[in-house]
């Protein structure tokens, strides 16, 4: 039997808040899950049975460590989900994502730049953020200078062309890069982590990414009305210009924040949408807020995975690739009849 779409939402928050407290007690320092409710309770109540001196490990544990990287994954897999999302449904092709329109490239580039120039990491934060934004302008540009009724399908090769000439000027600053010091930080960047978190810097960021993801959300009901074409959606009053004009904004800002805060984590923006539709159809009103759930459980559950399968953690960039590969593979078979 069908769910309705509040029973989706909710059943699937719970699903999130579930990994989410499985996240908090895996790791390489275990913690079970009595001793967790008793922290807590500790934390929220005072109450405890146990000496107050022995959660002074759990808080460093807990608050310091884990808790930022948790709160990071999922405001990111809800960003990159959603942005696909949005991406698919404005171009009305099951094949784009965040980075369609350059941002990733030019959110790396502008990374790359900031290590080679500055040991300051907040240099490099906004730099990343600054060149996003500046590649999604040059691509639009691109796109723009040809206007006939395939506008859309200049504006995506607008993107292509901007991403490789990010990708081709970020290969200049791997190359003039000291291969002793900068070069390896650049490299592993690159590869994604969420290893850096802070719960002061994720609390800043998260505001933004998370304004963008509800207001994506929000405006899910008019993705419908897109769908049925543009001169039908100018029928039914809608404003397509503003419209498109203002979901790509949200998305290139959900992305590059997302690039900003851990590096290029690919393959989400892609797969996650393809999962929903195929579950529940293609009403964006029900795939968009469930993209932004089901991308933030992925994420966690390649996270949890990345610092526990070997002794090292495995970069979750190469993890979303090495699992979202298989996973598009087996999609692709059922892509044609979810879209149609």
């Amino acid at each position: 039997m069908q769910l309705n779409s509040a029973k989706w939402i909710v059943l699937s928050l719970v699903v999130l808040l579930i990994f989410a407290t499985l996240s908090l007690l895996w790791g390489q320092y275990s913690i079970d899950f009595h001793t967790f409710v008793e922290y807590l309770g500790y934390k929220l109540f005072g109450i405890t049975d146990s000496d107050p001196a022995t959660f002074a490990l759990l808080d460093n544990i807990i608050l310091q460590i884990r808790l930022p990287r948790i709160l990071l994954a999922i405001l990111i897999g809800a960003s990159l989900a959603t942005s696909g999302a949005v991406f698919q449904a404005m171009f009305v092709n099951p094949l784009v994502s965040p980075g369609i329109l350059g941002v990733l490239a030019g959110a790396s580039f502008g990374a790359a730049l900031g290590m080679l120039i500055s040991n300051e990491w907040f240099v490099v934060q906004i730099l990343a953020f600054v060149f996003g934004f500046l590649a999604v302008g040059l691509a639009v540009l691109i796109g723009t200078m040809v206007t006939n009724s395939r506008s859309t399908v200049m504006l995506v090769l607008g993107g292509v062309i901007s991403g490789s000439l990010f990708t081709s000027l970020l290969s200049v600053i791997k190359y003039v890069a000291d291969p002793y010091s900068t070069l390896p930080a650049i490299v592993y960047w690159l590869m994604g982590s969420l290893s850096s978190a802070e719960l002061s810097n994720v609390l800043l960021l998260g505001i933004p990414m998370l304004l963008s993801v509800f207001v994506m959300v929000v405006m899910s009901k008019y993705f419908d009305i897109l769908s049925l074409g543009d001169e039908e959606a100018k029928a039914l009053g809608i404003n397509v210009k503003m419209i498109k004009i203002l979901a790509i904004l949200l998305a290139t800002l959900a992305s590059s924040l997302s690039v900003v805060m851990a590096g290029i984590i690919g393959w989400i923006g892609l797969i996650i949408p393809h999962i929903i539709r195929m579950a529940i159809g293609p009403s964006h009103r029900l795939l968009i807020p469930l993209s932004a759930i089901f991308g933030a459980i992925f994420l966690l559950l390649a996270d949890s995975i990345s610092r526990l399968a070997l002794s090292v953690e495995i970069p979750i960039g190469i993890l979303t690739s090495l699992i979202g590969i298989p996973i598009f593979v087996i999609v692709l078979k059922n892509a044609r009849a979810a879209w149609n």
